[in-house]
């Protein structure tokens, strides 16, 4: 939910909150335990509160909240409406940075007095309130659990919701990994809340129950601090991308998509998710090093001299130079150093062979030169998927690696090609780009500065 908020949005968040109004209706038939309630309520609110002055506490807040163990500990020992009436004043005070903040606050709470509420109502059927009583294990887990799931599934459906009615996102795109990516840490979050359970209702009393949230609020920041640091590690690399686009203003978004081919490389390969994000900084960062490079040669229409291509030749070590002490990027190094290397050794800058050539550049080589095919430049217009990868095999063993070319072909025939707009239909504010000259057939190659002979023998997309 961003800014003005839709009519449509604004009805789909009348309906939930009247959805939770009518879960906690049912309080005035039951024997209410006030005691417990205003405790663990006080409780909610007092951690989203020492949430908002912390640091950290914008990352935690993102997504799924921080201190779920105590709203599952509630659902654990309360009935559901009383286990609801928990949420709201954590909630309803909770920090909201976007207008307008009062929608949002009652968003939030209505959202989480639904979900609270159902995996209440789940545990209570399954015979929870029981087995927390008398500490039953390994039983008591079963209807914990199956609560964590009721728990994680409402809030997909809601948080689905809100996307597609707030940001007009495709329900089947909306929902897409939200329940994968929450199961895992409401999980652990499920069983902190059932050991606080278990300790409340034990001879300790509500104070041995409370240590629990201890280490819990330590793993969590810990946890805020892994991505506080991944976001300057993003907020470095777009900096960089954004220096590059703006002085070779007719590649704009080619770093990206390069970042997005070399992934669905990574990923064919089998590749774990650390190198896979390594290899999307390396494709996204492979051009840095243009920075060192004149630009009136980047912006340059006609052929490149001798000379001049010598000078575009240096940027594989200016951007290995620029990037040489940003630690977090670990092998994407060399492949911004390497990644205009030949599998034939006639490539630059050192002219390796095979397999002295590091994988990742090996991989952001092939991404490089099927996005430079793809893409409408200034000199010729783009290719289409399929003569870009007829391309790419045809000059595969001797420029590229074959497994890589390979992998992309396959990654692309199962996901299809879905990249950002070209740098030409997006030019920087003020700038007026030079039209494109008339389409050059596929078989002169993707460098107008290349020789005939150089066309035959390779292709590197666009200009080094």
């Amino acid at each position: 939910m961003r800014g003005s908020i839709p009519p449509r949005a604004c009805f789909y968040v009348a309906c939930v909150v009247l959805g939770a109004g009518v879960c906690l209706v049912p309080l005035s038939d039951l024997r209410t335990p006030w005691a417990a309630i205003a405790l663990l309520a006080v409780l909610y609110a007092g951690c989203e509160q020492i949430n908002r002055w912390r640091p950290a506490g914008r990352y935690a807040l993102q997504g799924m909240g921080t201190f779920f163990p105590v709203l599952l500990a509630g659902a654990f020992l309360l009935p559901p409406p009383a286990a609801a009436l928990v949420v709201l004043p954590g909630a309803l005070l909770s920090r909201v940075e976007q207008r307008p903040r009062w929608l949002r606050r009652v968003w939030r709470a209505a959202r989480l007095v639904l979900g609270v509420w159902a995996a209440s109502r789940v545990h209570w059927a399954l015979g929870g309130r029981d087995a927390v009583v008398e500490a039953d294990f390994p039983y008591a887990l079963g209807p914990a659990g199956a609560a964590v799931l009721a728990f994680c599934a409402v809030l997909t459906v809601l948080d689905g919701g809100i996307l597609a009615t707030a940001e007009r996102v495709p329900l089947r795109a909306a929902w897409r990994g939200l329940f994968t990516r929450s199961l895992a840490p409401v999980a652990v979050h499920g069983l902190a809340g059932l050991m606080m359970a278990v300790l409340w209702r034990s001879p300790y009393g509500p104070v041995a129950a409370l240590l629990v949230l201890l280490p819990m609020y330590v793993s969590w920041w810990v946890f805020a601090q892994y991505h506080r640091e991944r976001g300057a590690h993003q907020a470095t690399i777009r900096a960089l991308v954004q220096a590059v686009d703006i002085k070779d203003g007719y590649t704009r978004g080619h770093s990206e998509r390069v970042g997005q081919a070399s992934m669905m490389i990574a990923r064919e390969l089998g590749m774990d998710d650390e190198r896979a994000e390594a290899l999307r900084f390396a494709g996204i960062l492979h051009d840095v090093g243009k920075l060192g490079v004149p630009t009136r040669l980047l912006r340059k229409d006609g052929p490149l001299t001798p000379q001049e291509r010598r000078v575009i030749e240096l940027h594989p070590e200016y951007g290995h130079e620029m990037v040489r002490g940003i630690g977090f990027l670990g092998e994407a190094r060399s492949a911004i150093l390497h990644h205009h290397e030949r599998l034939d050794g006639s490539g630059y800058p050192y002219g390796l062979t095979g397999r002295q050539i590091p994988e990742f550049a090996r991989v952001v080589a092939v991404a490089d030169a099927f996005d430079a095919m793809t893409s409408t430049r200034s000199y010729r217009r783009a290719r289409p998927v399929a003569a870009a990868l007829e391309e790419l095999g045809r000059c595969a063993g001797a420029q590229f690696d074959p497994r890589m070319v390979e992998a992309l072909a396959l990654a692309l025939g199962r996901e299809g090609w879905h990249p950002a707009v070209t740098a030409d239909e997006t030019p920087l504010c003020g700038e007026v780009p030079p039209p494109a000259p008339p389409a050059r057939p596929l078989s002169s190659g993707p460098e107008e500065h290349r020789k005939p002979e150089e066309h035959r023998k390779s292709v590197d997309g666009a200009r080094p």
